[in-house]
């Protein structure tokens, strides 16, 4: 049986779209492994040879792409972050690298946009790209809201009308200080760009660090303020995943209709708020697609900085007190979301998907065509394997041991922060509302493997039958 390793490593923000992806597949006649990246990484060198989905194209990403290459495992991927991206090219060197690319057999892009943005990398060595779209688009087109019905429902209840504001500052304040953007150094000595930036300059690092730090302040002193305008509503503020939430639970302490929360896909989130407010944040392009109206804050511009599409799809806010007064207009009902010809005509350019047949459909399309759930693949050369083999067990016992240091980026509780645990019950009661709701997946069921992997494939009775 094809075998399809789906590795996730924002729970909140992917699980539930990869999820979709595997039960497409396993539909099909594919075992996927779903779970914690982390986790994914560790069990390679044990799974039997499949496909293996990466997310990420970084030159971070090279070495353990290498180890599952020789493995004997096949590499396609997407960019998780290329759909919503500064304008620098500086983007390039940040986010791929020629030797992942190297090994990949296949590219998912987002849209038309993605998929020429691609191309347009120097070090692209023609690898066959499929203009797919992704599977969390899937999730916001109306014949699948269903899906997240009764988790907005229940928000509404608990919240009433709220106002929800997302954060992107991973770069100044991360979970792991030692992943924000710029580090500092010693005495006289000036400060060194961290991991997350590998690829950028130090002038535009520090430059990016220095834009998200003043949007970030400015997003300090709005919240005070929309705490006090809007006295009778609930405000919802859901940091980014790799966000210190602590840093916004301290400053909004005192006000108790702030709640700092960062619970679930945000989707039934922007569902049920009357009106989403950021800078910068993927989540206003779901928004869009959802009806909802977005207000991007945005005190100081910059044109290599800001990250254009998001903003592009959201009502423009110079000064908190603008802020104030397209919240107070979206809420009394006199301004709503964008144009729909205008979305339609900017998801034309970015989101293939948006109608027809699932992205998920058309990338086990890809899959099959690639003769993956025909062909069994071939066995790696032995030297190469073992190599590998001892090379990947010899990362995983450090970040084990990584694990048991507080404040490491590889630490026990960034994982649990970023992917928290779950239940193959729980999975497969997602499994059953999408096999409700799409008439589909009767004999999918996901059972455990290990810690944060599951094992989803078809052949028994289903958690919906």
């Amino acid at each position: 049986m094809p075998v399809l390793i789906v590795p996730v490593e924002s729970q909140v923000r992917e699980l539930d779209a990869k999820l979709l992806l595997a039960c497409a597949a396993a539909e099909r006649g594919f075992t996927v492994i779903l779970g914690s990246r982390t986790y994914v990484n560790f069990a390679m060198p044990f799974l039997e040879r499949g496909v293996f989905l990466a997310k990420s194209l970084r030159s971070i990403s090279k070495l353990m792409l290498n180890f599952i290459v020789d493995l004997g495992h096949q590499v396609v991927a997407w960019d998780e972050e290329s759909l919503v991206r500064f304008s620098s090219p500086e983007y390039y060197p940040w986010r791929y690298s020629e030797e992942t690319f190297r090994a990949l057999r296949h590219l998912f892009a987002w849209g038309p946009d993605d998929a020429a943005f691609f191309k347009g990398y120097s070090g692209y060595p023609g690898t066959p790209i499929h203009v797919t779209g992704n599977p969390r688009i899937d999730l916001l087109r109306r014949e699948m809201r269903e899906f997240f019905s009764e988790d907005a429902a229940r928000l509404r209840s608990q919240y009433g009308d709220f106002i929800l504001i997302n954060t992107n500052f991973s770069f100044v304040n991360n979970f792991v200080p030692a992943l924000n953007l710029m580090q500092p150094a010693g005495a006289g000595e000036r400060s060194e760009v961290s991991r997350a930036g590998r690829g950028l300059s130090w002038e535009f690092a520090q430059g990016m660090a220095a834009h998200q730090g003043i949007i970030c302040e400015y997003f300090r002193m709005l919240m005070p303020r929309l705490a006090q305008w809007f006295p009778n509503r609930q405000i919802i503020l859901r940091p980014h995943p790799s966000e210190n939430h602590e840093f916004w639970k301290s400053l909004l302490s005192t006000y108790g209709n702030v709640h700092v929360l960062h619970e679930g896909n945000v989707v039934p989130w922007l569902m049920a708020c009357r009106v989403l407010i950021h800078n910068g944040c993927t989540t206003a392009v779901e928004a869009a697609m959802l009806n909802c109206p977005a207000i991007t804050f945005q005190p100081v511009m910059s044109a290599s900085y800001d990250y254009r599409l998001p903003n592009s799809l959201s009502h423009v806010a110079t000064t908190v007190d603008e802020v104030l007064a397209i919240a107070d207009d979206v809420l009394n009902g006199t301004t709503g979301p964008l144009d729909e010809s205008i979305r339609q005509g900017i998801f034309a350019q970015h989101l293939e998907g948006t109608t027809g047949r699932l992205s998920v459909d058309r990338c086990v399309d890809v899959l099959e065509a690639a003769g993956y759930a025909r062909d069994p693949l071939p066995r790696p050369r032995r030297a190469r394997h073992a190599v590998a083999w001892v090379g990947a067990n010899l990362r995983t016992l450090v970040k084990r041991v990584n694990r048991l240091r507080p404040g490491h980026r590889n630490s026990a509780a960034y994982h649990d922060h970023r992917f928290p645990g779950i239940s193959a019950a729980q999975i497969n009661e997602r499994i059953a509302r999408f096999g409700r709701l799409l008439g589909r997946f009767a004999q999918v069921s996901a059972e455990p493997v290990s810690p944060h992997i599951f094992r989803i494939r078809p052949g028994q009775e289903g958690p919906w039958t």
